[in-house]
């Protein structure tokens, strides 16, 4: 009685799994399907990808080739190309290194235009905004004016950012310019006071700060009232 049962139980469960499958089979395949399809389709659009970052990455490695060579307009075409056309980080690096070259060839307005665009893009990530903002003022501190200068770097020179001191530098150099040796020595004091300023620029702010003290004496004490 026990094996009739068993073989009553058995037809049963395949009788239900029959009609499961009647049932949802099709939807299952479809499931099965689409699963497989989109791992291809996938794996397909990587691949894809990694094929046009290596492809991207062999474009740049030829342009800066090109400027090693001394090749200079056809190493800047190719960088230009490359800010167009490239895949993942590469646009903006060849950005960078187009605005380099032009500064290298004495094309400076050209150069400061490159930067300033590669910083008022949207899409380029803020660290990199930065350094395009403080590559630009570089190119300028011996000619734009403190005013021009503080509109360019003062946000940046403000206490807490990354890049305050290496702001804070360009605007004393340009106060020193200028003549105004009392701003100059605010900016320098910033650095030569900030724990964290790399020793380097430390030393630079010194240096700046005894050339200042040289002309102009100490810092004067307020009048008291």
């Amino acid at each position: 009685m026990t094996d009739i049962f068993h073989e009553v139980e058995e037809d049963l469960r395949r009788e239900q799994a029959k009609r499961l499958w009647r049932r949802f089979g099709p939807y299952v395949l479809i499931v099965a399907v689409l699963i497989v399809v989109g791992t291809a389709g996938w794996r397909g659009w990587l691949y894809w990808r990694e094929q046009q970052a290596a492809a991207t990455g062999d474009r740049f490695v030829a342009a800066l080739q090109l400027a090693e060579d001394g090749k200079k307009d056809e190493a800047l075409k190719a960088l230009q190309d490359l800010s167009q056309t490239g895949t993942g980080g590469y646009p903006v690096l060849a950005q960078f290194r187009a605005a380099a070259e032009m500064a290298g060839t004495g094309k400076t307005d050209d150069a400061v235009k490159a930067f300033d665009t590669i910083a008022s893009n949207g899409s380029t990530p803020p660290l990199l905004k930065a350094m395009a903002r403080l590559r630009a003022a570089m190119l300028l501190v011996d000619t734009v004016d403190l005013a021009g200068m503080k509109t360019r770097l003062d946000d940046l020179a403000a206490t807490g950012g990354p890049w305050r001191n290496s702001a804070r530098e360009l605007l004393g150099l340009t106060a020193w310019r200028v003549g105004d040796l009392e701003a100059a020595r605010g900016y320098f004091t910033e650095i030569s006071d900030d724990p964290t300023a790399p020793q380097s620029t430390k030393a630079r702010a010194n240096l700046m700060l005894e050339l200042i003290r040289s002309k102009v004496g100490d810092v004067k004490a307020p009048a008291k009232t």
